[in-house]
């Protein structure tokens, strides 16, 4: 965006004030850290722990609530303009935003042969919540942080306050450190899906001494170790914290699935009772498991899963 902050504010702040602020959403914060007993941690010594984040809040869940609260206070009553793809999540958290605070939305979807189509179920949520969804070619979503293209697709619309995509600005990495400190001292190793990287940029800041980050990027490419750097150094001037990825568990790609991890989040689902998201939590937890029976952590560790989501009906 044209600033590593806030993405853009363009214009005064003489939008309309919201109806109400973030904190009138009463979050419930801290989230919740549960111990579970599963045998495929057990017997190689492990403690697993989940981190309740999918309890933060009905409508903005999980680390969607803890990027989007900032940006929701910085807007100031203005227009949010954010991106995302036909299935993102954040563009859904952020126009259940606007409905519950007041704020006019508008939503940048990659893509522009799905204008004129029906809306998948995730895009359609977003119209029922009052989001005007704006779908442009491929090629220029990849370009939607250089001004000039940003100003063109911004032309119509006024005065704004732009979030990039998946909510990630220095704003929302900074907030994120909260979560890493609610787990000071209670796991070894903290482990998190990855979209944008914002999360585990400020998890990692947060956590103490001794504690280390394990990201499981969603999306394939291997780029997101320079994305999480570059967020740092935005909003710390450099790196902080213990913090490494392992790709392998995308399954294709994001909003991508196949059927052995939709079999692993049954069983994941009938061990616990966690209602298991598929396109980050599942990936996640399989990637666990898997780094559990490879033998990545040793006896006696603490390992505590984020459970960034649950599955949208």
């Amino acid at each position: 965006m044209t600033s590593p902050d806030s993405a853009a504010a363009l214009g005064p702040a003489t939008g309309s004030p919201a109806a109400v602020g973030p904190a009138a959403l009463r979050p419930r914060l801290p989230s919740p850290l549960q111990t579970v007993e599963d045998e495929r941690f057990a017997r190689r010594g492990l403690r697993l722990l989940l981190k309740r984040d999918d309890l933060i809040h009905p409508d903005l869940i999980g680390n969607k609530w803890r990027k989007l609260e900032p940006n929701l206070r910085a807007a100031a009553g203005r227009t949010i303009v954010t991106f995302g793809g036909a299935y993102s999540h954040h563009l859904r958290a952020t126009a259940a935003a606007g409905r519950l605070l007041g704020l006019p939305t508008i939503g940048v979807v990659r893509g522009h042969e799905l204008a004129g189509q029906p809306l998948n179920p995730s895009l359609s949520r977003c119209a029922a919540d009052g989001m005007r969804l704006r779908f442009i070619d491929r090629s220029t979503y990849r370009r939607k942080s250089e001004p000039d293209v940003l100003a063109t697709i911004l032309r119509d619309v006024g005065v704004a306050y732009v979030v990039p995509e998946g909510g990630s600005n220095s704003r929302a990495v900074q907030s994120c450190t909260a979560l890493g400190q609610e787990l000071r001292g209670h796991a070894d190793v903290v482990v998190v899906a990855c979209g944008t990287g914002g999360t585990i940029a400020g998890l990692a800041a947060g956590l103490g001494p001794g504690q280390r980050a394990l990201g499981i990027p969603v999306l394939k490419g291997g780029f997101l170790t320079d994305e999480i750097r570059a967020l740092q150094e935005q909003a710390f001037g450099g790196r902080r914290g213990d913090w490494s990825l392992d790709d392998r568990f995308h399954f294709g790609g994001y909003a991508r699935t196949t059927p052995e991890l939709e079999a692993f989040a049954r069983d994941f689902e009938d061990r616990h009772g966690l209602p298991v998201e598929r396109l980050y939590v599942a990936k996640m937890l399989y990637g666990l498991v898997t780094l559990a029976e490879e033998g990545a952590f040793a006896r006696g560790t603490t390992v505590a899963a984020v459970i960034t989501g649950r599955p949208f009906p």
